[in-house]
């Protein structure tokens, strides 16, 4: 596998694992921005907005876990870049049950830097850490808590431009 024959940038002309060289890059502004949800009974739900769920303020704490997450980053994926972040802001949003339905929370966050490489791998990381850090405040209220429609919804800046994803039902 060799770069020339795959869109993959990190592996080099032999086919080998590495961290893609982004020194010659100029560093531009750029955002991400990512999101997803998860699934809860409504009775889960409602201890949440009402805030009375045993370990706390789940949301708080979930949004702090998230900006957490989003500046370690490159401690967990092996190859991400460690990168000087400028903004992490963690939003939700309660998704209440129609007859038949579930409800939910989304999560969404933007990342944003001033660098030689993207924050989509941060937005990722700190939306999908939020999301664990809620079903770690409510398993003892709902162990059956799904999680999914994690995906980048945006990205801006860098040499590849802007992107923006269709819309979801998971991240609306």
């Amino acid at each position: 596998m060799t770069n020339s024959s795959t869109p993959l940038t990190h592996f080099d002309a032999q086919g080998q694992a590495h961290m893609v060289d982004v020194g010659g890059k100029p560093a531009t502004h750029r955002v991400a921005v990512a999101g997803g949800r998860i699934e809860m009974l409504p009775a889960t739900l409602a201890l949440i907005e009402a805030g009375t769920a045993k370990k706390g303020d789940v949301l708080g704490i979930a949004r702090i876990a998230g900006i957490m997450a989003a500046k370690r980053t490159s401690d967990l994926i092996p190859l991400c870049h460690p990168l000087a972040l400028s903004r992490v802001a963690i939003n939700f949003e309660y998704i209440r049950a129609e007859p038949g339905g579930t409800c939910a929370v989304a999560c969404v966050a933007t990342v944003e830097t001033t660098g030689p490489t993207g924050v989509e791998m941060e937005a990722l990381t700190a939306v999908q850490i939020a999301l664990l850090t809620i079903y770690d405040m409510c398993k003892a209220a709902d162990r059956g808590m799904t999680m999914d429609g994690v995906r980048l919804l945006e990205k801006h800046g860098g040499k590849s431009g802007s992107y923006a994803a269709a819309s979801s039902p998971a991240t609306r």
